[in-house]
């Protein structure tokens, strides 16, 4: 039986991806631009197994582009009062405005898959979800609003791998809570959640897309140049900025005495005396 892509090919190499990964990054700018000029609204859920690549794949997407034109919604777990409202409510707080992309980790359909594997909702609810999500982004793309659904996958053989490496990371660890390992014993069920899922909101109009991430580099790569392609932007002409001559001094200036200032002590300094 074939391997996914990683038997096939074989990881690639650190200097093609950084090369790849720079250039999608400047293509990710000429979108950026693109945006902001023409008003467009772009909706990006990332879904998928915990420890699947989606919050690396988000960092680099961001990299180099304007907080102001591009925000991340990640959602905490729902207040007493959300709870009570309508299920999608607080999620159209989020949407773009025009300009604006919105990159959401995790979204809407945490009700496909921890709520109701969990049992964080009913029965009912869950029925209710499956059949007004098509409405729900069909009214978003109706609006005009370009929506694109991404679902990373991940083996349980690989997903045990990052988790122990979380363990053992003093600066991932954070990133390792005990849903997470629920996850673990409940794979099937994740599974079967997301097979339903995907019966029901794997349309048309608003597909999935499914990013293969045993390889985080190739996951990084394949999702980047796939948003990039499904979208049908320009390069948006820029002014061209001259920068002014240095002005000249009148004299007049006087800086205050330094120790007027309060300064940050210079660690850097501490580590190179430590290190000699």
């Amino acid at each position: 039986m074939a391997k996914k892509d990683k038997g096939r090919h074989g990881k690639i190499p650190n200097k093609v991806y950084e090369a790849e990964l720079f250039r999608l990054q400047t293509e990710l700018v000429k979108l950026q631009e693109w945006v902001r000029a023409t008003g467009a609204r772009i909706v990006v859920v990332f879904e998928g197994r915990d420890a699947a690549g989606k919050g690396g794949t988000i960092k680099r997407i961001t990299q180099y582009l304007s907080p102001r034109v591009v925000r991340v919604a990640a959602l905490p777990v729902p207040t007493e009062r959300e709870r009570g409202q309508w299920y999608y409510q607080r999620y159209v707080a989020h949407l773009p405005a025009p300009g604006e992309i919105v990159l959401f980790d995790r979204s809407w359909y945490n009700r496909a898959g921890v709520e109701k594997v969990m049992g964080f909702c009913t029965p009912e609810e869950h029925t209710r979800f499956l059949r007004q999500t098509p409405i729900f982004e069909q009214m978003l793309i109706d609006d005009g609003i370009i929506v694109r659904k991404y679902w990373f996958s991940v083996s349980v053989e690989e997903q045990l791998r990052r988790f122990r490496a979380r363990m053992e990371d003093p600066v991932r660890q954070w990133k390792l809570s005990p849903m997470d390992l629920e996850s673990v014993y409940r794979w099937e069920d994740y599974s079967r959640a997301k097979d339903e899922m995907m019966v029901h909101t794997d349309t048309p109009q608003s597909p999935w897309y499914v990013v293969e991430s045993d390889v985080k580099k190739h996951a990084r790569l394949n999702m980047i140049a796939h948003f990039l392609d499904s979208i049908e932007y320009h390069e948006v002409p820029r002014p061209k900025v001259k920068l002014p001559k240095r002005p000249i001094e009148s004299g007049n200036y006087q800086r205050p005495a330094r120790e007027l200032s309060k300064y940050v002590p210079d660690h850097v300094a501490t580590l190179i005396r430590t290190d000699h």
